[in-house]
């Protein structure tokens, strides 16, 4: 009898060991989905429709992903701010959130290969002459998400940043004259502006190149889910539907360089 405790609990944890220590592919494997973590209010990237049903080009290249994988995709909103703690402790497996790659997230984080390209736009009132490039934020006021890359390009011309979640509030900062600038995807300004075509604002500046976005991954036994969702979406390029999905929400193709 002792002799078949001690084998059934030496079998209980090398189970437990073999799921503390799977990788992130069989994980979501045995779980049936990938869990992105995403805003919701970053219109056309994921937002909420009309309709009430979650919507946008994020969204749907995350679930063309996830079915690649004969997964689920579930989504999860939450505040910018929150999303990569949440990666690093596995409450998500990724984000859905548009993540620009950026050399110090590409330390800490593995990026699967990019599914599309973003510009940035530097946005002002429309009445504003005194801001004509990202130069020209020195010693400005500019307006984003907490820890963003946006944020994060204000500060390093010498701006000082107002911190604010949602792309609506940032844009009525700069209108109500509280924020010199925001900093955003030329993509979302160009979408919010077709929402308030009356909005008086203006993109000053664009940079010159563009950033790849792709869905970051904590490391640590990710090698076989990033291989996973890299041929997913190569396939997805391949077969035109990562373009097809931009067209839809951009009117145009973002997914080629």
């Amino acid at each position: 009898m002792k002799k078949l405790i001690a084998l059934l609990l030496a079998l209980a944890l090398s189970a437990a060991l073999t799921v503390s220590f799977a990788d992130q592919l069989s994980e979501a494997q045995a779980r049936g989905s990938l869990i992105f973590a995403t805003e919701g209010n970053w219109a056309p990237w994921t937002y909420y429709g009309d309709d009430g049903a979650r919507a946008g080009f994020d969204i749907e290249v995350a679930e063309a992903v996830a079915a690649k994988l004969g997964l689920k995709a579930e989504f999860i909103d939450v505040e910018w701010s929150g999303i990569f703690a949440g990666i690093d402790v596995g409450r998500y497996t990724t984000a859905a959130n548009g993540v620009d790659v950026t050399e110090d997230r590409a330390a800490k984080y593995d990026f699967t290969t990019p599914y599309c390209y973003n510009r940035v736009a530097l946005v002002v009132r429309s009445d504003n002459e005194s801001i004509t490039s990202f130069a020209d934020l020195n010693g400005k006021v500019t307006t984003n998400s907490p820890g963003s890359t946006y944020a994060q390009i204000g500060e390093s011309f010498g701006a000082k940043v107002m911190e604010v979640e949602a792309l609506a509030e940032t844009m009525n900062m700069v209108i109500n004259g509280r924020a010199d600038a925001t900093i955003n995807a030329i993509d979302s300004f160009n979408d919010y502006m077709s929402q308030q075509p009356d909005a008086p604002l203006k993109i000053a500046a664009v940079s010159e190149d563009s950033t790849p976005v792709a869905f970051p991954i904590r490391k640590g036994d990710s090698e076989t889910l990033v291989a996973a969702i890299n041929k997913a979406i190569e396939e997805l390029r391949a077969d035109g539907t990562l373009a097809e999905i931009s067209m839809k929400y951009f009117g145009y193709d973002i997914t080629a360089e």
